[in-house]
């Protein structure tokens, strides 16, 4: 009898085929892996149902000049406030331009390229897609600034609810996105409807646009071939990101106040919600990779799931795609839309301190982490918005992790299993199955789900397995390194 173990590396490899995620975890729902153990990622509990008519896009939460707590979220066509205890008001400004909930095909002027087709002639239904609306949420002090990718103005809302959100007097329009800096600057990016100017306000005076030798209001137009998305302060300068490449913002102080230089390039963004900055830099998702910014330039990460993800991913509502920053277990988690999906379904997270991923489903279109409020809240696309990271409580879904194929002996002979020693931190929270095959291409044979006890009986033959590890109800499980005993059968 061989007493073997079932010692996996942390995290998910899910590229190429299954054998070559051999002996590492392959597939993954709502787990993580820390202090060497596997275990369920924190549950949710509802903080407020139907918060908001339609998907929101946007989330930002902020602390007042008398410590009171604050959330505000846009959607497509609407802004909201919610106050500490839950409280709901509309804030829309007047004369908001609706946006789209979805993206959609852009089959009129200006929908391809200039030159195709024949004047007067209907455009086939290839045309690009128009981008799903999104909100650039920010605090100004203790006012909020709030600018709709579609609608194009910056609105500062003044805390009143009786009295809503007006636009900045002389800021531009049109622009994509904004964000306030570090240095107390207002950022309009792509402003006034050109791709790739940024324009700022006097320092402090968010009224002041007009550069003049009394101020440091002032733009600049970046050198790119790309559309601006999205900026994120990050260590003392601002990240700007295009569709194609990314560039620092330095503030220099009169009479040039920032400097600019691009930081790197084909490592556009996917969406203007997919970047998240922390201590250490910033990270983004792309259109086919993961990019970081480590305080010098702008580099693809190694994805062990980049196959798994972008072969899944509904590249025509990547415009959805959000990201948070999950700063309690030092994570950043992807939400997008796979497949056929409208809305996110699907999430994948970076644990950057150990750098590895897994995945996993859930519905959730914006998000914040923790800090003016206790614990992480995100939102569904049903407008309902979620405490996280609270509980062991994940809805109705179970958090499970599965393996590829795991070789029994030396990968030749057949092998039978007759015992496993289980790992866990309580006996008994999580159930294990089995899937045994002779061959990468053959018939996968199925056994358990096994209850496990200490040891656990078993009985079944075969040349390689995969394992697989779920939580049986709303415990706070731990799994660590199982052991099977098994002996040589002959071969097959």
């Amino acid at each position: 009898m061989s007493l073997i173990p079932l010692q996996l590396p942390a995290g998910v490899y899910r590229n190429g085929t299954e054998f070559e995620s051999s002996n590492r975890w392959r597939d993954t729902h709502l787990v993580r892996w820390q202090d060497g153990s596997l275990r369920p990622v924190g549950g949710w509990v509802s903080r407020k149902t139907s918060a908001f008519a339609a998907p929101p896009r946007g989330i930002v939460t902020w602390a007042d000049n008398s410590a009171d707590s604050h959330i505000s979220a846009g959607t497509y066509n609407k802004l909201y406030s919610l106050t500490e205890s839950s409280i709901v008001s509309d804030i829309t400004p007047v004369g908001l331009t609706s946006g789209d909930q979805n993206a959609t095909k852009n089959l009129s002027y200006g929908g391809t390229f200039y030159g195709t087709g024949f004047f007067g002639t209907k455009r086939p239904n290839t045309g690009v897609y128009d981008e799903a609306t999104t909100w650039s949420l920010d605090s100004w002090g203790e006012y909020l600034l709030a600018c709709s990718s579609k609608d194009g103005k910056i609105y500062e809302w003044q805390l009143n609810t009786s009295v809503l959100p007006t636009a900045l007097t002389n800021a531009p329009v049109s622009n994509a996105s904004m964000l306030v800096t570090e240095e107390r600057f207002v950022f309009a990016l792509a402003a006034g409807g050109n791709p790739r100017k940024v324009q700022w306000c006097d320092r402090e005076d968010n009224t002041d646009w007009t550069p003049s030798a009394t101020n440091e209001a002032g733009d600049m137009e970046l050198q790119t071939t790309g559309r601006i998305m999205c900026g994120i302060p990050v260590r003392g300068r601002t990240l700007i990101l295009t569709d194609n490449d990314a560039h620092i913002a330095t503030y220099s102080g009169p009479p040039y106040v920032y400097g600019f230089e691009k930081v790197g390039t084909a490592c556009g963004i996917a969406s203007r919600k997919a970047l998240v900055s922390i201590d250490e830099g910033a990270f983004w998702m792309g259109h086919r990779g993961f990019f970081t910014f480590d305080g010098s330039v702008a580099k693809e990460i190694k994805c062990d799931v980049l196959d798994y993800v972008f072969e899944d991913i509904n590249y025509d509502q990547i415009t959805k795609v959000s990201a948070v920053n999950n700063t309690q277990h030092g994570e950043i988690w992807w939400f997008y839309p796979s497949g056929s999906s409208i809305e996110n379904d699907r999430y994948i997270s970076l644990d950057y301190k150990e750098g590895v991923w897994s995945f996993g489903e859930i519905d959730r279109t914006a998000c914040v982490d923790r800090g003016v409020f206790s614990t992480p809240i995100w939102a569904d696309s049903s407008g309902n918005l979620y405490n996280h990271e609270t509980g062991s409580v994940h809805g109705t879904l179970k958090p499970y992790a599965e393996s590829g194929p795991i070789s029994l002996g030396n990968g030749d002979g057949v092998m039978k299993v007759s015992q496993l020693i289980p790992d866990e931190k309580t006996q008994g929270e999580v159930n294990v199955t089995f899937k045994t095959r002779f061959h990468p291409n053959d018939t996968e044979r199925t056994y358990g789900p096994y209850s496990t006890g200490n040891p656990t009986s078993l009985r079944f033959t075969g040349r390689q397995i995969r394992l697989r590890v779920e939580g049986t109800g709303t415990d706070d499980w731990r799994s660590g390194v199982m052991r099977i005993e098994a002996r040589a059968g002959g071969k097959r």
